[in-house]
């Protein structure tokens, strides 16, 4: 898609990140900003997406960068979706970790069938303990 600018060396503020994670209804504390702010200060890599000077798309990991990294959020817009620019946001995300990393997620259920899309493959061998609130 033209005029969207990629970046990895710029966090966006806990407001944007809330808009774009409420328009695109990305299940997440959205009324808790520290809570956001809490979890970008923590993750090793962001990939955001920019039209102009709105927020437009977003990666968000945690890596050691040698053995796995955990994708966990991936949001775009609903005007742009089907642009491309998740898969944009997912490649670049790869390109830093590097081709040793496993590239692990948790999907939503509205996105179960985009992640096969885009090369990722489904396994049955997750295991979790949610969290308290």
């Amino acid at each position: 898609m033209t005029g969207i600018i990629y970046k990895t060396d710029v966090t966006p503020q806990p407001e944007q990140i809330i808009a774009l994670y409420d328009t695109a209804g990305l299940p997440r504390p959205t009324n808790d900003a520290v809570r956001i702010k809490a979890m970008y200060e923590h993750s090793n890599i962001v990939v955001t997406a920019w039209q102009g000077e709105t927020l437009v798309g977003v990666a968000r990991s945690i890596t050691d960068k040698a053995w796995c990294c955990y994708l966990a959020d991936l949001a775009v817009s609903p005007e742009i979706k089907k642009s491309g620019i998740g898969k944009k946001l997912i490649d670049i995300t790869r390109e830093l970790i590097g081709d040793e990393c496993t590239l692990i997620l948790l999907s939503v259920p509205t996105a179960m069938d985009y992640y096969p899309k885009v090369g990722f493959t489904r396994l049955d061998n997750c295991f979790w303990i949610n969290r308290k609130r």
